[in-house]
């Protein structure tokens, strides 16, 4: 409806509310998990996808072994220890480096998130022999998190398209099968509450024998629909009181993403995994200059992070 769509003022001012409140910002922690966007081109388009994937879009391109390396080095150098990367898309599986990305990851001792809609690309023999053995070497380290908007064809297919529900329980069901550590990414957008969506998966994770707590929302994470075009409050400094919520338990508190946009003759770090568009949360190419507190003047730190109650990060 149009009484939804934010009003003009809001989001406009890095420090400063529509109505003159100090705006909220989350300072740096630490690094915990570091995201490489290795690509936005997918099998599929989603009907709400958050970054705008689909067969055709080329705005970040392939991440190479070359565009990790400094940043794997630079998180040593830096003294993060042993973290959690994470690997997301467009669809990881459809990179050409995507096993070497991941070997490279492991080899470190890192632990590994790959999202993956579990589809085609994934299910290519070279791409399955590849997982086998990173499985075989890495075990536990190497987590696999699957795209499953819903736990009913219906409402998947709705989302994705016709047969990719299908399609994604035969690539479940083989990672499963294989041993792989595995959790599920769902949304909620169909008016469920979280009790009602998480028995739903329960019930199918129940009848296809995998081994998730669906009520664990490290295994089955369900995440809020996002759209920038609806009002949604802006977030002040006063409201982590309000709220009772710290803003170290903010995504940008402990994260960070690398991606490489079409033209660019180098990667860079962004501040988030869902702000790719706006280039005040681009922060250079270093790890150490990415380091200053992110001012929320987004819609989306206020749905999805603040009022959401959500993180990608495993």
């Amino acid at each position: 409806m149009e009484t939804n769509i934010v009003p003009a003022g809001k989001f406009q001012h890095p420090d400063i509310t529509a109505k003159g409140e100090k705006r909220a910002s989350v300072y740096f922690t630490g690094l915990e998990t570091l995201w490489f966007f290795t690509g936005s081109l997918c099998n599929i388009e989603c009907a709400n996808c958050y970054i705008e994937s689909s067969p055709t879009a080329d705005h970040f391109v392939y991440l190479t072994p070359d565009d990790m390396v400094p940043y794997l080095d630079e998180v040593e150098a830096l003294g993060y220890g042993k973290i959690e990367i994470a690997f997301t898309g467009g669809e990881p599986f459809m990179n050409p480096h995507i096993l070497r990305l991941c070997e490279m990851t492991l080899e470190r001792g890192h632990r590994l998130l790959v999202l993956t809609n579990a589809m085609a690309p994934m299910m290519r023999p070279r791409i399955q022999k590849g997982i086998t053995d990173l499985h075989a070497r890495f075990g536990t380290a190497l987590t696999m998190r699957i795209s499953l908007d819903h736990y009913t064809q219906k409402h998947h297919d709705e989302e994705r398209v016709k047969g990719s529900f299908e399609k994604a329980l035969i690539g479940i069901n083989w990672l499963h099968q294989l041993g792989v550590t595995l959790n599920i990414a769902g949304r909620s957008l169909w008016g469920e509450s979280e009790k009602q969506a998480r028995a739903g998966f329960a019930e199918l994770i129940k009848n296809q024998g995998w081994q998730m707590d669906a009520h664990n929302p490290a295994e089955l994470i369900l995440f809020p629909e996002m759209d920038g075009k609806l009002d949604v409050p802006e977030i002040t400094k006063d409201c982590w009181d309000i709220l009772n919520i710290s803003p170290e338990a903010m995504m940008c508190a402990n994260a960070r993403m690398i991606a490489r946009r079409k033209g660019a003759g180098q990667a860079c770090v962004l501040a988030c995994t869902l702000l790719w568009d706006d280039d005040q949360f681009e922060l250079g190419a270093t790890l150490k200059g990415a380091r200053a507190p992110i001012k929320l003047n987004h819609p989306h730190c206020a749905k999805f992070c603040v009022l959401g109650g959500a993180s990608c990060s495993g």
